[in-house]
């Protein structure tokens, strides 16, 4: 197998979940006895928390640019940034190193084309659902996204930043979740992505009127795949 370095910490919730759902994959592909091989560093969530500006972009970009030429020094074959929000400044992080980075909107985008999903509603923190970053790599699959909802952004911004970061989870949030997916059916949505690696905390995948796809799920199986020595999207 070879070795993976997962930038993490933003938030720990999801990193957790990423290390749990990799070596679950690993253990039921490769040996029950199989552990993943994997370098994680875990950055202090509290020196990127809510960016925004060109200034504190910059700083993310170097925060996580510093991380990844680490790990490849390390030893990393190539890298994940475990958090979609951070894929903000994914090509100066892929630039800077030497290894392939595994870009979470291209691992979504490719499922949802295997699944033949053509148009669907995007939810996650505000920049990832109102600027280009993102929805450009799904777009350009052919994958048509339903435009921002205001209120939706709002809403769930405050509810991933000022609950799910910090582990809390809320009945009334869960209740407004399901609401906006059935409404978003109702607007001519045929999926859901969950472009935040923490909704998966609010969202069950399995109980709603539209199909969901866990972006931080599907990335952790493309890094499983990686690692095993299969074919991951990269961008």
């Amino acid at each position: 197998m070879r070795k993976l370095g997962l930038i993490g910490g933003m938030s720990w919730v999801s990193t957790r979940a990423y290390y749990e759902d990799i070596n679950q994959i690993i253990q039921r592909r490769v040996s029950p006895t199989a552990s993943a091989p994997l370098l994680i560093e875990s950055i202090d969530f509290s020196r990127l928390y809510r960016t925004h500006g060109s200034d504190q972009w910059d700083h993310a970009a170097q925060v996580l640019i510093d991380s990844a030429r680490r790990l490849e020094n390390a030893g990393a074959g190539a890298l994940v940034i475990a958090a979609n929000s951070m894929h903000a400044v994914y090509d100066r992080v892929a630039e800077a190193v030497g290894i392939p980075v595994i870009h979470i909107a291209d691992c979504v985008a490719a499922r949802m084309t295997e699944k033949g999903i053509k148009r669907a509603a995007l939810l996650g923190t505000r920049n990832v659902m109102m600027e280009d970053f993102y929805r450009e790599r799904l777009v350009v699959e052919d994958i048509e996204l339903l435009p921002p909802n205001m209120d939706i952004v709002e809403t769930l911004d405050t509810i991933i930043y000022d609950e799910l970061m910090h582990g809390k989870v809320r009945r009334d949030s869960e209740r407004e979740l399901r609401t906006m997916i059935t409404n978003l059916e109702k607007a001519g949505a045929e999926a859901v992505v969950m472009a935040c690696t923490e909704l998966d905390l609010l969202i069950d995948t399995g109980a709603n009127v539209l199909p969901i796809f866990d972006s931080g799920h599907i990335h952790a199986a493309a890094a499983a795949d990686w690692i095993i020595g299969e074919d991951a999207a990269q961008g």
